[in-house]
């Protein structure tokens, strides 16, 4: 089946459920035309794909390697790009601190200033230039016009031909430590292309909004993510920790550079773009015993500009993964299950908490344990990737409170989604003009 059609495919699927739920909003107002359950056959559907969701979650494993693969893999010549804008100097030089601290080194490590306004980092390039020499790394250090993330990325891939991965860090992420040597592992095999690594929040115990995103976003990776890895179709990595292969990387190059939609320049949403790229030539998963701890916002603010930039960028990738992604492959059916999932979801939602709970409030507290306990039993794949910073107490504590991150998603962050496709044609990337999240302590301190 050819791309074009495959888009008719999914327009015509996405005509037929605006209808479908149009008529059961109406059957909620006018009970009469439309007696019984009414939703007995989407809650059925919804339970089998998170039952298969959940079994191809569970049938994720690591990649291992013979001693013969990674001896091959060791000769990879990797070359690691921090992109810096209005970053925390402290978060900063832990990101390059631990990037140095690798049981298996980069050969390079480009820095790229992109611009910074608020901070002066002499000190931290002073630091990073002596310590990557004394560990025998290449480490260049560039200071630019402030362009956008894309644009720093795009001085590492278009100056170093000789790279055979790129390693792509967050300039507020700290790798664990075997985190490049566990990322490679997956690259034994000459169709993977892309590795994602299982990133976490480094100050999840900050305030609860910090706990409940660090829960969330754990949950997304170890369920959506390991179902999509399993079957060698992850169609987003995270920015704080990912790996490519450089020449599919450098092939788009031009394409990366200046993507736009609806004529304005896009500058976010680049790691769902790379591992487009990647996922259109070979398999794409996740290494998930390659961590990574990101700092996660403190504040509702920056948690939604957060999100907001996010769905804005899922929902403008998604024409592109329509239009590129071969029919044949899981990752197009998985996304288009994704939007059907998205659709019917909001019918639903309007029908039963919007329509329906105006004509009788009283529906509304059952019919919430349904997301609350879908919830908790995806938030007991939060204790699958552990942490030796954090006390058991810890972790339970956040996984008990998992209900609140669940209403959250299925009210507050449903219509800041709905919001962020409304207003699409913003493509700026509307973070960080200041350091917006500092690094609160040394990372292993107590």
């Amino acid at each position: 089946m050819s791309a074009r059609w495959g888009m008719v495919l999914g327009a015509l699927l996405l005509v037929v459920l605006t209808a479908w739920g149009a008529r059961h909003v109406y059957a909620v107002v006018h009970p009469d035309l439309d007696p019984g359950h009414r939703f007995t056959v989407v809650y059925a559907v919804a339970f089998v794909i998170l039952c298969w969701q959940t079994v191809l979650a569970l049938s994720e494993r690591p990649y291992v390697t013979s001693a013969e693969q990674a001896q091959a893999l060791d000769q990879l010549r990797v070359v690691a790009n921090v992109p810096i804008y209005n970053e925390d100097p402290a978060a900063l030089k832990e990101t390059i601190a631990s990037l140095l601290d690798q049981t298996r080194l980069p050969q390079v490590i480009h820095a790229v200033n992109d611009g910074s306004t608020q901070v002066d980092y002499a000190k931290v390039r002073a630091w990073a230039e002596t310590a990557a020499a004394e560990r025998g790394v290449e480490l260049t250090w560039y200071d630019k016009p402030n362009g956008g993330k894309r644009s720093a990325q795009v001085v590492t891939f278009s100056s170093t031909p000789e790279a055979d991965i790129y390693l792509t860090v967050d300039s507020d992420a700290v790798l664990d430590e075997r985190a490049l040597e566990e990322g490679l592992k997956p690259f034994a095999d000459p169709e993977v292309t892309s590795v994602a690594g299982v990133v976490q929040a480094l100050n999840n115990r900050a305030n609860l909004l910090a706990r409940l995103t660090d829960l969330w976003f754990v949950m997304g990776q170890m369920t959506d993510r390991s179902s999509l890895s399993t079957m060698g179709s992850v169609l987003v990595n995270s920015g704080p920790l990912a790996l490519y292969r450089a020449q599919v990387v450098r092939d788009h190059l031009h394409t990366y550079a200046s993507e736009e939609f609806l004529g304005r320049r896009v500058e976010f949403s680049d790691d769902s773009m790379l591992t487009l790229f990647c996922l259109c030539a070979g398999k794409t998963v996740q290494q998930p015993t390659a961590f990574a701890f990101t700092l996660m916002p403190e504040t509702l603010d920056h948690h939604l500009r957060q999100y907001l930039r996010w769905m804005r960028g899922a929902f403008i990738r998604s024409f592109w993964r329509f239009r590129y992604l071969p029919t044949n492959r899981y990752a197009y059916w998985a996304h288009l299950a994704g939007w059907v999932q998205t659709l019917v979801s909001l019918w639903v939602f309007i029908a039963l908490f919007v329509v329906g709970a105006a004509r009788d409030p009283g529906s509304v507290p059952p019919l919430l344990l349904i997301p609350v306990l879908v919830g908790y039993g995806q938030a007991l794949r939060y204790f699958s990737a552990r942490r030796s910073d954090e006390p058991t107490w810890s972790r339970v504590l956040t996984v008990v409170l998992s209900p609140l991150a669940s209403l959250w998603a299925f009210f507050g962050l449903r219509l800041v989604r709905l919001y962020a496709i409304a207003t699409c044609r913003r493509t700026g990337w509307g973070t960080r003009e200041s350091v917006e999240v500092a690094l609160a302590r040394p990372v292993g301190a107590s």
